[in-house]
């Protein structure tokens, strides 16, 4: 069995404000444990003091990139995802590496997916994409300024990048060609901004160093 102190703290954990609907940490015992994937088992108590089992991945956070050009087309990607067995229509996005800072996650996978480096950057926020199984958040980035250069993709990673305006995303997700939610999720921060309902901050961090510099 294990304990829960590996996994992300609940900043709202200790609120008494919604203590009717909240379960209660008993136990836990990891299922299974792989490159990837880490597989939780927990037992809960519930709120009327019964127990249950709940069943979940442990994830450590994501980055997604809305790639914003000079033109105001987005830049995005084309692969294939095998749980699905079909080729998605996606913003750029990357797993966290253990300590690494998100904006440092967002200005690595924006260059190894697809070349591009940006002048600016701004965080809209983070979604949960799977909240019933996974304790995965994913920060969602906007990045403007961009510069084009070679990309640095994974050994057995396949993308092909190419521009889309909002609109043609709109049209794809509205007809059903782009399903991702993530991706979803960055199309309607972007409209927001874009028509001044939701506001970011504007940020000129540091260029990474080059793999090995």
């Amino acid at each position: 069995m294990r304990s829960r102190d590996d996994r992300p703290l609940d900043p709202d954990a200790n609120s008494s404000v919604d203590a009717h609907l909240r379960e209660t940490f008993v136990e836990s015992q990891q299922v299974y444990r792989g490159r990837f994937l880490d597989v939780r088992r927990d037992q809960v108590r519930l709120p009327d003091g019964s127990t249950a089992h709940r069943e979940y991945i442990v994830h450590p956070g994501a980055v997604m990139i809305v790639p914003i050009l000079d033109d105001g087309r987005l830049i995005v990607e084309r692969q294939y995802r095998y749980p699905v067995a079909r080729v998605m229509l996606e913003f750029p996005a990357g797993k966290l590496e253990t300590g690494e800072p998100p904006l440092e996650c967002a200005m690595r996978e924006l260059a190894e997916e697809t070349g591009y480096r940006a002048a600016e950057w701004a965080r809209a926020g983070i979604l949960h994409n799977a909240i019933a199984y996974s304790t995965e958040g994913i920060e969602v980035w906007f990045a403007r300024g961009l510069t084009p250069g070679p990309t640095a993709l994974d050994v057995g990673e396949f993308v092909d990048v190419d521009v889309a305006t909002l609109e043609s995303l709109e049209g794809a997700a509205h007809d059903g060609s782009l399903t991702d939610v993530k991706t979803l999720v960055g199309l309607l921060w972007l409209r927001h901004w874009r028509e001044g309902r939701w506001s970011v901050i504007w940020t000129t961090p540091e260029p990474l160093l080059p793999a090995g510099a």
